[in-house]
């Protein structure tokens, strides 16, 4: 009877002691599957899985969708985790789902974008950069180099982070700048951006919002154009294929926003927060950092491994 008593006491303080049964934590993004910039995001939050023990799980709908968005996250809410991460591209769309939550008690951290938005539906803080700001750093930065008449790719129309981007390269820049609204397929944005440099041989500069999406094809289509070397391409995000554009000379530099701390850090603060009730005072900046030349050589093959 001791034995039995002994290993039931045991088993009971292990299951007691484990983070996976203590904490439960549901990510919610709007990162479409073709897009390589959430893959990183995904190995983030898996990593941070593996670290904290907690059991996480990976949501976002297959297209950019916010009817479908704030589904999942209504399902999310249903299960009753310990905390929720959500993007918040569009926050009259999704916050009555988020605000549904916080209500509910959970835990909410909001990453990527809605940072304009997140205090106000009730999130603890955001985890990643202001897209305003750093839109307008990228502009300065071009017109620094000389530029005057830009072009702002925009791959995800409808997407207020990718909005304040454009808004917010278009006052740094302080040249005439022109919104091109595209899909997510490269294929049509490089043929897009071709279209655009052969109606308007002034266009000097060309202002991507991601890098494998959007930076990729836009540096082909300039290639394309016979104008490449009076043409200053630059991208928010990274890609392999961009950061070697950029050490080859064929791009300026690329914007990044540590997507991979986005999707570590928020899990780790929920575990904290599920196990000892921690949580950082504010808003965590995860960018912007300027890639260029001098220093695209040192993260390439980290981003080709999926963490930068």
């Amino acid at each position: 009877m001791k034995r039995i008593l002994k290993s039931a006491l045991i088993a009971a303080a292990v299951a007691f002691a484990s983070p996976a049964l203590a904490q439960t934590i549901i990510v919610v993004s709007h990162g479409q599957a073709n897009d390589p910039f959430w893959s990183v995001v995904k190995n983030g939050v898996e990593e941070a899985a593996k670290d904290t023990g907690a059991k996480v799980s990976y949501r976002a709908p297959e297209t950019f969708d916010m009817v479908a968005m704030s589904q999942l996250i209504d399902a999310a809410v249903n299960q009753e985790p310990d905390g929720l991460v959500v993007s918040i591209p569009d926050g009259d769309a999704l916050g009555p789902s988020i605000k549904r939550a916080v209500a509910a008690g959970i835990p909410v951290i909001s990453i990527n974008s809605g940072s304009d938005v997140s205090k106000s539906l009730g999130a603890l803080l955001h985890v990643g950069q202001d897209e305003f700001d750093a839109g307008k750093a990228a502009g300065e930065k071009l017109a620094s180099m000389g530029g005057k008449v830009g072009l702002c790719v925009n791959q995800e129309v409808g997407n207020v982070a990718l909005d304040l981007r454009c808004s917010g390269f278009a006052e740094g820049f302080g040249g005439t700048v022109t919104v091109l609204p595209t899909t997510n397929d490269p294929t049509e944005i490089e043929a897009k951006v071709k279209a655009s440099l052969a109606s308007n041989e002034n266009i000097d500069t060309i202002m991507a919002l991601g890098a494998a999406t959007a930076g990729e094809p836009s540096v082909a289509a300039a290639k394309a154009s016979g104008r490449a070397d009076k043409i200053n391409v630059a991208t928010f995000d990274m890609s392999p294929g961009f950061l070697k554009s950029i050490i080859a000379g064929d791009a300026a530099f690329a914007i990044d926003q540590q997507q991979f701390l986005q999707g570590y850090l928020s899990v780790n603060f929920l575990a904290l927060n599920a196990k000892y009730g921690l949580m950082p005072g504010g808003n965590v900046p995860s960018g912007p950092n300027l890639i260029t030349a001098d220093k695209a050589a040192q993260v390439v093959e980290l981003s080709a491994k999926g963490i930068r």
